[in-house]
C-alpha cells in the first residue's frame, strides 16, 4: 500500500532581518498604558488638576455674574439708569455677560492645554 502524498511543505522566510520594533515608551506612559497603580496616580493627578481649574473658572464666573443682583440691590438708581437708550440691566445681562463667558472659556482652554502639555512632558521624561 502506498501512502497518499500531499503537497510538500515549504518554508517561507523573509529576506528582511530586522523587523520593525516596538517604539520604546517612557516609563510613565507605559505605567498609564498598563494601568498600574503608578499609572492610576498619574491619571488621578491630571484629573485633579483639571477639576481644580474648572472649579476656579466656574467660581470666578459665578462670583462675577452673581454680583450683578447685588449691584442692583445696593445701588437702586442703577436699576433705572439708561445707556444709549437701553436700561442698564438689559445692557449688562444682554450684552456684557457674553464677553465675560467668552473670556472665561478662553482662560479655561489655555490653562487646560498647558496642564495637559506639562503632564505629557512629565510622563514622557519618566
Amino acid at each position: 500500500m502506498s501512502t497518499p502524498e500531499g503537497p510538500r511543505r515549504v518554508r517561507v522566510t523573509s529576506p528582511r532581518t530586522s523587523a520593525a520594533r516596538r517604539p520604546i515608551m517612557p516609563t510613565g506612559a507605559r505605567e498609564i498604558d498598563e494601568q498600574t497603580r503608578l499609572g492610576e496616580i498619574y491619571m488621578q493627578s491630571l484629573v485633579q488638576s483639571q477639576l481644580r481649574l474648572a472649579l476656579a473658572v466656574i467660581g470666578g464666573v459665578l462670583l462675577l455674574l452673581g454680583s450683578i443682583p447685588l449691584l442692583f440691590w445696593l445701588v437702586p438708581p442703577a436699576r433705572t439708569l439708561s445707556i444709549l437708550g437701553l436700561p442698564l440691566p438689559w445692557v449688562i445681562l444682554g450684552i456684557l455677560v457674553y464677553p465675560v463667558v467668552y473670556v472665561a472659556a478662553r482662560i479655561y482652554v489655555r490653562h487646560a492645554e498647558r496642564i495637559e502639555a506639562e503632564f505629557t512632558e512629565f510622563v514622557g521624561r519618566q
